[in-house]
């Protein structure tokens, strides 16, 4: 159990991460391979709907505790160092950047979902 609880805790903290990614994001200095994944990544987490729904036992954990940290790992790794290191003194130095909602990145997030949903359903019928 102690395990699971070490587990969480990093991925907690791996997920802090993850709005340092948006900063780096925005860095016109940043890959676009980068680029692309940030965004895969931020639209996994902003997503209202889990890969595996969290009501499953022990595989509702798993978006939580591998397959989120792994796409902020994979994101981190494909920024260059030095762009990492200013996104990460930004967000030290100005800690509002992080606090703003973007409601225009949800809106999308759902009109994607949806957009997903009609076609699968559309498919099925």
């Amino acid at each position: 159990m102690k395990f699971f609880i070490t587990l969480k805790q990093k991925a907690k903290d791996l997920k802090s991460e993850a709005q340092i990614l948006l900063i780096a994001y925005r860095d016109s200095r940043t890959p676009l391979s980068a680029k692309i994944l940030i965004g895969i990544t931020m639209g996994y987490l902003l997503s209202p709907i889990d890969l595996i729904p969290d009501f499953i036992p022990v595989l509702g954990l798993l978006d939580d505790l591998i397959i989120v940290p792994l796409l902020i790992t994979l994101s981190i790794k494909l920024i260059p160092k030095n762009i990492l290191e200013e996104a990460r003194q930004k967000a030290k130095s100005d800690p509002r950047i992080l606090k703003k909602t973007n409601w225009i990145v949800a809106f999308v997030i759902i009109l994607l979902w949806l957009m997903i949903l009609y076609f699968v359903f559309r498919r099925l019928s």
